[in-house]
């Protein structure tokens, strides 16, 4: 099938239990409310996501991408996804000590 027909499984049937590249974008769109935090991107084609990344991009931008820059109330909004998604991954065999070839 050509990539231009994939479609994303979506983030809690991501590989690694989410923690990927995509999986990273779309938290972050949670974190910055881009997307509602139960949309989960299921169906999605890649124009969709790349559309996403850089709503996410642009997000992070005043922030210089870090989030100890984010102002209080984006900081716990991203410390709670972000802890949620260790727990579901790690429930799902994400293990951060193994690259992603080893997974």
């Amino acid at each position: 099938m050509p990539s231009s027909r994939k479609r994303y499984p979506g983030i809690h049937d991501d590989a690694a239990g989410g923690m990927t590249d995509v999986g990273r974008i779309i938290r972050d769109a949670w974190v910055f409310a881009i997307i509602p935090e139960q949309e989960t991107c299921r169906g999605w084609t890649i124009d969709q996501i790349n559309a996403l990344y850089d709503k996410v991009s642009e997000a992070w931008s005043p922030y210089g991408h870090l989030a100890s820059n984010l102002p209080p109330d984006l900081q716990t909004r991203h410390r709670r996804i972000y802890a949620a998604a260790v727990l579901h991954a790690r429930d799902h065999g994400w293990n951060p000590e193994l690259g992603e070839e080893e997974v």
